[in-house]
């Protein structure tokens, strides 16, 4: 017998968002890049950052500041503060 809603598991990466309150200022990275942003939320298998840039991974900026940055969390290797 069903429950009536169809279970969609949480990816296990939402996890390690779990100890950051929104504004946090945040890593999140990608598989050759990661952003520098403040965490905006996880919404619909997204996370948001906002004032986010994006990095290299020797760290050499790619891009200007962007306002809103959402990153599919299927996308995400890791995260930090």
């Amino acid at each position: 017998m069903g429950f009536g809603v169809p279970f969609t598991p949480v990816p296990p990466i939402v996890a390690l968002f779990d100890n950051y309150p929104i504004g946090t200022r945040l890593v999140v990275g990608e598989d050759s890049s990661f952003w520098i942003g403040n965490f905006g939320g996880i919404q619909d298998g997204v996370a948001t950052l906002t004032n986010a840039q994006l990095f290299s991974n020797i760290g050499t900026p790619i891009d200007g500041i962007r306002p809103v940055v959402r990153i599919p969390l299927r996308a995400i290797t890791f995260v930090s503060q």
